[in-house]
């Protein structure tokens, strides 16, 4: 019994590497050439540049809408896709390009912010991009002046 199962084992292994064919004939030329192009662009990645990331935007008045435009500059050798821009709050609102950013290309983020919270306000973007980190950080802040008769923290109205 224990001939018959190892010859039947012998005779498997026998006709299961007799029936390869050679992978070495099957590679083609055009599929090798498209891999070196691919493996070569690897390490290739967009670079978002901003010309400032933080921008302030002084005194403001509560409920005053304001926006500042970041431009970018794409220093990095691949075409760059934003993917999503968020920022910290509802308060404020990224616009940024849909379309890629080629090499050596300028493009514009646009932020806007409603004027809304009381004394010292900061806010965040993050833009979520093709770059090697994959995570960009741009800064707003204001002082944003309550409205007159707004109550004043720890004051008393009547």
């Amino acid at each position: 019994m224990k001939k018959s199962i190892l010859i039947i084992a012998i005779m498997s292994a026998f006709v299961f590497t007799s029936c390869k064919e050679n992978a070495a004939d099957k590679v083609s030329e055009e599929k090798v050439a498209e891999a070196e192009t691919r493996d070569a662009d690897a390490g290739k990645h967009p670079v978002m540049k901003f010309d400032e990331t933080e921008f302030d935007f002084g005194t403001i008045e509560q409920g005053t809408k304001v926006e500042h435009i970041f431009k970018f500059t794409n220093t990095g050798d691949a075409p760059l896709v934003i993917v999503n821009a968020k920022s910290s709050c509802g308060c404020t609102v990224p616009e940024y390009p849909k379309t890629p950013v080629a090499p050596g290309e300028t493009a514009e983020l646009l932020v806007k912010f409603n004027g809304s919270g009381k004394n010292q306000v900061n806010k965040t973007v993050t833009v979520t991009a093709n770059t090697e980190a994959g995570k960009e950080v741009i800064k707003i802040k204001a002082f944003v002046n309550p409205k007159a008769g707004a109550p004043v923290k720890g004051g008393t109205s009547k």
